[in-house]
């Protein structure tokens, strides 16, 4: 794609050279009307080099500061996957500037720091989109109409969610996720965030009444977590739970349970394949006679995706940009509120563990 054919699409400023720009800087080269229009890093000669390396396309303006980024007027969304230190400044001078954002997970360090990020995308009418790309694929559609039918699900009465990765010794010495100066959130704030909106998600999004970290996570040598679990509570009787490790096998398991069906994702982050990803669900589940074993078992449901969900993601954001900027749309707010009250849950289970785990009540 030249110049000529970029006329038009929503246009990309990418802040920093991180690891999950190339992921994602493809999912806008592959994405329908959307493309990279700058890059900005601390070093000219580090974005021209990343730039070079990751084929972007030759009108990409290279910027050595991300300020410059945010002041270009060509640029209508800002891609922010710095550390999570650096997320609230660069946010709020983004909106500052009229731009869009969509940000890397997790977004804050704190709720106080959210509500800042928010205030400022509304007093500036921007959309905030943070970047959890599993929400966007069409398997989710598709197990919410199954949670979501009585006759086959029932109601909802239990969520279990496991997200881990076996990390290398130098991850957890040197990666910014196993450091405090830059993402202090450790393991409950990389995959942690994954697990909480999981669990926002399979309930619609209504947010517990209690929280409750549970006893021994486990923390690296400059205090960062690399483990830790907690437990959800609604007041209805629902109840939901969580591990996240750096130390574990690769697992991205999802459990619902309702009162009449199960369904069980065991990649769900991060599908096996691109094009395709299933999930495995089961209603009325009966055993044979004498418990000899079971009339039915769970069938395995697969659902095509015309593009990876990353793609899917830039394509969501593009179109509610696209509209805005043509005068045929507004800011979508459910992308900010579900963004807000995972975070809620991501501090709450901090909050849990730094009280000696105790409940933490959610108002």
């Amino acid at each position: 794609m030249d110049e000529e054919e970029a006329v038009g699409r929503v246009r990309f400023g990418v802040l920093g050279c991180a690891d999950i720009v190339r992921k994602v800087g493809r999912a806008i080269g592959m994405a329908k009307g959307a493309t990279i229009r700058a890059l900005g890093s601390r070093s000219l000669d580090k974005a021209k080099a990343f730039a070079a390396h990751n084929n972007f396309l030759t009108h990409t303006k290279l910027y050595g500061s991300y300020q410059e980024v945010i002041d270009d007027v060509d640029v209508d969304v800002v891609y922010i996957p710095l550390p999570t230190t650096l997320h609230l400044e660069w946010v709020v001078k983004a909106a500052q500037n009229k731009k869009h954002v969509l940000l890397e997970k997790p977004p804050a360090l704190t709720v106080e720091d959210m509500d800042n990020m928010i205030e400022a995308f509304d007093r500036n009418g921007v959309q905030l989109m943070d970047g959890t790309m599993w929400v966007h694929h069409p398997r989710t559609t598709r197990m919410a109409e199954l949670l979501n039918n009585p006759q086959l699900f029932g109601n909802l009465k239990e969520v279990h969610s496991i997200v881990s990765y076996a990390a290398s010794p130098e991850f957890l010495e040197k990666n910014i996720r196993s450091r405090p100066d830059l993402d202090a959130l450790g393991a409950q704030g990389d995959i942690g965030w994954y697990c909480c909106r999981e669990i926002l998600w399979a309930n619609g999004y209504q947010m517990p009444q209690n929280v409750r970290a549970m006893p021994a996570p486990t923390f690296n040598a400059a205090g960062v977590i690399t483990s830790c679990g907690a437990t959800f509570m609604w007041g209805d009787g629902r109840l939901a739970t969580y591990h996240v490790s750096f130390l574990s096998h690769a697992t991205m398991n999802l459990v619902v349970q309702g009162t009449r069906g199960t369904l069980h994702v065991e990649d769900l982050c991060i599908p096996f394949e691109e094009t395709k990803a299933s999930f495995k669900f089961i209603s009325d589940m009966k055993p044979k006679p004498l418990l000899l074993g079971w009339e039915n078992r769970p069938e395995e449901r697969e659902v095509n995706a015309e593009v990876p969900q990353e793609v899917s993601m830039i394509e969501e954001i593009s179109r509610i940009v696209k509209n805005i900027r043509d005068g045929e749309g507004k800011i979508d707010p459910f992308w900010p509120s579900i963004t807000r009250k995972t975070q809620v849950l991501v501090n709450a289970v901090m909050e849990s563990i730094h009280s000696n785990f105790d409940i933490v009540k959610i108002t």
